[in-house]
C-alpha cells in the first residue's frame, strides 16, 4: 500500500510477546496409523492449530503419546522397514528392523516419524523435547492435566 508521498506501508508480523503459556495434549496411539498420527502430532508441536501461531516461535505445547506399542502400519512396511543409527565410530552403523524396534523401543518408532515431519531447522530439537512417548497406557503427566485429542 502506498501513501500519497510515495512511501510504502509495511505490514508487521505478529510475534507473541512475554511468556507464552503452552498446553498439554494426550494422544492415544492404539489402532492409529503411524504416518497419519505423526502428522497430527507434528502439527500440535509446531502450534499450527493455535490462533497465535507464528513461524519460528516455539509455543511450548506438549504432546503425551500413550500406547505407542499398539501402533498400526502396513504389513509390507512391518516386514521391510529398517531403522538406522550410528555410534560415531568407524563401522558403527546399526540396523534394526521394524518388528525388533517395536519390541525393544516402540517410542523410537513414533519419534522418528514425527521428526521427519518437523521442519529441518534449529527448532527441531526444541519441538522434540516437548514430545513425551510411552509404550503403555500409564504416564507421569497427570499433574499437567493433558487434554485428550479425539481422533
Amino acid at each position: 500500500m502506498y501513501f500519497e508521498n510515495g512511501e510504502v506501508e509495511v505490514e508487521k508480523t505478529y510475534i507473541p510477546k512475554g511468556n507464552v503459556a503452552g498446553e498439554w495434549y494426550l494422544v492415544d496411539a492404539s489402532g492409529q496409523t503411524l504416518g497419519r498420527l505423526a502428522t497430527k502430532i507434528a502439527a500440535l508441536l509446531i502450534g499450527k492449530h493455535r490462533p497465535d501461531y507464528t513461524p519460528g516461535v516455539v509455543l511450548e505445547d506438549h504432546v503425551v503419546v500413550i500406547n505407542a506399542a499398539q501402533i498400526n502400519v502396513n504389513p509390507t512396511r512391518a516386514e521391510e522397514k529398517k531403522y538406522y543409527r550410528h555410534s560415531g565410530y568407524p563401522g558403527g552403523l546399526h540396523e534394526v528392523n521394524y518388528q525388533r524396534q517395536l519390541e525393544t523401543h516402540p517410542d523410537r518408532i513414533i519419534r522418528f516419524a514425527v521428526r521427519g515431519m518437523l521442519p529441518k531447522n534449529r527448532l527441531t530439537a526444541r519441538y522434540l523435547d516437548n514430545l513425551k512417548i510411552y509404550a503403555g497406557a500409564e504416564h507421569p503427566h497427570q499433574g499437567q492435566n493433558p487434554q485428550p485429542i479425539i481422533e
